[in-house]
């Protein structure tokens, strides 16, 4: 039985098209920094917060489209994404809180090795 084969032209153009949309609102957003998002939401900057969110996005298109998780079944596909959903944002909360409290301490001048 022949297998017709298909062109994935049109759906690689589209999957590269969302993926430079937001590294292109990144970047805007790396360079521009508004100061309107500034302002503190649960302990971080906004900013930081609409880094991270469009992180996971991406990273989530990326394991939908080049990992095939489209065609799946749902249980699979949650399997591997609710995981990641909750860890990515777990460590880098992590690393935002320590990088901020390492900060302060060295802005502050804390001596730490004072003996």
């Amino acid at each position: 039985m022949a297998h017709a084969h298909e062109s994935n032209t049109k759906r690689i153009w589209v999957v590269f098209g969302i993926l430079s949309v937001i590294t292109i609102v990144e970047v805007i957003l790396g360079i521009i920094r508004p100061a309107a998002l500034d302002a503190y939401v649960l302990g971080m900057k906004l900013l930081n917060w609409i880094f991270i969110i469009l992180t996971i996005i991406k990273a989530y298109y990326i394991a939908w489209a080049f990992m095939h998780l489209e065609g799946e079944k749902g249980s699979f596909r949650w399997s591997i994404v609710l995981p990641l959903l909750i860890l990515i944002p777990y460590l880098a909360f992590i690393l935002l809180v320590e990088g901020n409290y390492i900060h302060d301490v060295y802005h502050e001048g804390f001596v730490s090795w004072d003996f």
